[in-house]
């Protein structure tokens, strides 16, 4: 397996479309700004991606399209994780013949499995799959939680490269009370709070749009540098609440539209394009900054 190192801030990547389709010149635009930007990894096929209405050949386009343009400047985590254990395997091993580093692996959702089977499903994406995992606990999009015993647990059994972390920031203490991974806030607003609990870094969906400032904020906190990474914080505060003002990814791919980012903020229903109230939002933050 892949030995990846990762830290810092990592984009949660958004999926471009043209007429329907995967808008491929336009992700690997996207790679590249976000390289250009200073990001340190990459994240296709996350929830930002629309991973839920992507197909599986769509899937390979994508990770193949970030893992060929990143050209090895930064790792790439693919998100492979569903709430069917075999399929996650397959589109883990799927990423790894991509090229990835690793895989995200979110939590099983809908069928809520308890954390007995929440342990097997992350080892069999770890063991079977062929990739180390960044584990993700959502438990707004999935219904249930990895305990953090869960989270010691599959680590201790090796080829965790860390949590995604969205819910809580008592919980950045508890695990690390429990077990040594390295946890990344899954929110931009919770970015500097868990960092000043000891987090390494953010998966992020802002540094789609504004990846310099993101990267800033989060080198900001691992200096140690308080004021600095306050300062970024709250500048960019309003942009972290606008983007979930509607479901992710509506706003972000509207800020990236705005900001020449992407051709054109098309997502796939059961999401829709971003209204014009929360639009005209987004274009007076992205003035202000």
């Amino acid at each position: 397996m892949s030995d990846a190192r990762i830290t810092g801030c990592g984009t949660a990547l958004v999926t471009p479309f043209a007429d329907g389709a995967v808008d491929v010149p336009a992700l690997a635009a996207l790679v590249e700004a976000q390289i250009t930007g200073g990001v340190d990894f990459l994240v296709p096929c996350g929830t930002t991606g629309e991973s839920p209405t992507l197909t599986d050949d769509e899937r390979r386009v994508v990770i193949e399209t970030v893992v060929q343009t990143a050209a090895g400047r930064v790792p790439v985590v693919a998100g492979t994780g569903t709430n069917d254990t075999p399929h996650s395997i397959a589109m883990t091993k799927l990423a790894r013949a991509a090229g990835a580093d690793a895989c995200l692996a979110v939590a099983p959702y809908y069928n809520k499995p308890g954390q007995e089977g929440l342990y097997r499903h992350f080892r069999a994406m770890i063991d079977d799959g062929g990739l180390p995992a960044m584990l993700y606990h959502i438990r707004a999009r999935t219904g249930i939680d990895i305990d953090p015993e869960t989270v010691a647990r599959t680590a201790a059994a090796g080829g965790v490269i860390g949590l995604k972390e969205t819910e809580s920031v008592d919980r950045v203490t508890r695990i690390r009370e429990l077990t040594d991974v390295p946890i990344f806030s899954g929110d931009d607003g919770l970015t500097w709070p868990m960092m000043a609990l000891g987090a390494v870094g953010v998966v992020s969906v802002a540094s789609n749009v504004l990846p310099s400032d993101v990267t800033a904020l989060v080198r900001a906190a691992q200096a140690g540098d308080v004021a600095s990474a306050l300062a970024k914080h709250e500048r960019l505060a309003p942009l972290f609440t606008a983007i979930f003002l509607e479901p992710n990814p509506q706003p972000i791919k509207a800020a990236m539209l705005m900001r020449g980012l992407l051709p054109n903020d098309g997502v796939r229903l059961p999401m829709v394009r971003c209204g014009d109230e929360v639009r005209a939002k987004l274009e007076a933050i992205l003035a202000a900054l």
